[in-house]
Order: C-alpha cells, then structure tokens, then sequence
C-alpha cells in the first residue's frame, strides 16, 4: 500500500486539435481538473459551464492565461434547465464548428436516511445527476450525429452506484442510473460514429469536498482504497481524456472504475 503523492504525467497530444464541452468545470474538482487536462492534451478549445457563475469566471481566467483566451469559453450552465443545456453546446459549434467530445460531470450529492429523505431531496439529486446526464448526452448526440466523424461521450458516474452507502440511497440510485443511461445511448449512438463511456471515481479531493464532508467520513472512504489514500482530481481526468481520445477506439457502453471499491 502506497500513500505517496502521485505526479501527473506529460501531455502527449492526444486531444490535438478538438473540441470540448465540460459541465461542472468550475472550481478544483473533477471538471475543473478535465477542462485543464483536455487543454494540455492539445483540444483546440474548451468551453465549460457550471452554475457557480464567480467559480466559473474564475476557472475560465485561470485557463485563459495559462493557454489563451481563444482556446477557453466560459457559459453558465445548469443541467437541469434544457435550454442552458442548448445553449452551453451551441456555444461550442459556434466557436469551433463541432463538438468533438461532451464530459458530463455535472452532478449533486446529499446525505439523508431514507426514512427521513424529502421527495424534493430525492428529486433535486435525481434532476441534476441522472436527469441532467440525460438531457446533455441527449443534446450532444443530437449534435454528433450529423458530423461526419461523430464524437465521443464521457459521463461521470460513481462508486456508489455499484455499491450501497448508508444516507446515499438518492445519489446511488442517480449514478447507477447514469451507468445504465451510458450502456443504453452507447448502443444508439454507434450507428452516429459516437462512443458513450462513463468514468466511477470514488473519492477525489478537493477544497469544496472537505466543506461538506465529514473528517470521520473521509478518512472511512480513504481507508477503503487499494493505495490507502483518495484520488487526484486529475487522475480521474487523466482516464476521461484516455475514453476521449483515439487509444479507446473500440470503447463504448462501459464503465471504467478509478478506484478499486467495484463488483
């Protein structure tokens, strides 16, 4: 069991050239982490959405003066509005022309017992998560069918819609709707040239996850994984990037865990 601190590899290029559309990208978590990542793999521009609109500026001047303006759209997003949906990946067609890949990480969590659980907790997790998964591959495979060499999606889903976890039953429920959501467009979506696949990361750090997480229940989740230690955001980015890139050719309909909590 290691613990070390990891070091992202070196870009290799293998987004060169494409367009990218990420949801969620505001911030230092996992959206934020694929946005930067698709830009060092060499994407022609990325354009990301969130509703944090202060975070969203934020990351979208950060990335802007780290690999220039052009290459970086900011558009507020929020997934479970249809028309924001529309908006945020027209904006990416009326930039670069095309959407070349759609990284659907948008998605809200909660903790409540079942027995004490709201339909609106239970409805505003499932709206965003699994609903707002829903309406942007919906639109990106809408978009990706008529180009000539279709395009790829990447779903975020999570461990937990493999396995239970007490005061989860809302969020599971949502996550292993997105893995089978991505199974059943995948299959659609072949005769377009377009690949679903989905990512399961478990637990990756980050500022805002500390602000609403317990140390008890962190260190319970840390203490579960094989290398005895939580994730990068960039390493789940890193195998987003690998689902959208050509080395995953062949690919669609899966889900890949980044963690070693799966069946």
């Amino acid at each position: 069991m290691s613990s070390a601190a990891p070091v992202c590899p070196a870009p290799h290029g293998l987004l060169a050239g494409r367009s990218v559309v990420v949801t969620a990208a505001a911030g230092s978590g996992i959206g934020g982490a694929t946005a930067r990542r698709v830009l060092e793999e060499g994407a022609a521009g990325v354009v990301i959405g969130d509703v944090h609109e202060r975070r969203l500026g934020e990351t979208e001047q950060a990335l802007a003066r780290e690999f220039g303006p052009g290459r970086v759209r900011a558009v507020r997003c929020d997934v479970t509005e249809e028309d924001q949906v529309g908006a945020l990946l027209d904006a990416c067609t009326a930039r670069h022309g095309r959407i070349d890949v759609l990284v659907n990480n948008a998605g809200l969590g909660g903790t409540a017992e079942l027995v004490e659980m709201s339909d609106e907790q239970w409805s505003r997790v499932l709206d965003t998560t699994l609903n707002g998964t829903f309406r942007c591959t919906r639109a990106g495979l809408r978009a990706m069918r008529g180009q000539p060499d279709g395009g790829v999606i990447v779903n975020n889903a999570s461990v937990v819609g493999w396995r239970a976890q007490r005061g989860q039953a809302h969020y599971a429920a949502a996550k292993a709707g997105v893995m089978a959501l991505t199974r059943c467009a995948a299959l659609e979506a072949a005769e377009f040239g377009v690949r679903v696949n989905a990512v399961s990361p478990s637990l990756a750090m980050h500022p805002n996850l500390v602000k609403v997480t317990t140390p008890e229940l962190l260190a319970e989740l840390t203490g579960r994984e094989a290398f005895g230690r939580y994730a990068e955001p960039w390493e789940i980015a890193n195998v987003i990037v690998f689902l959208a890139s050509d080395y995953s050719s062949y690919m669609t309909g899966e889900t890949v865990a980044v963690s070693s909590q799966h069946p």
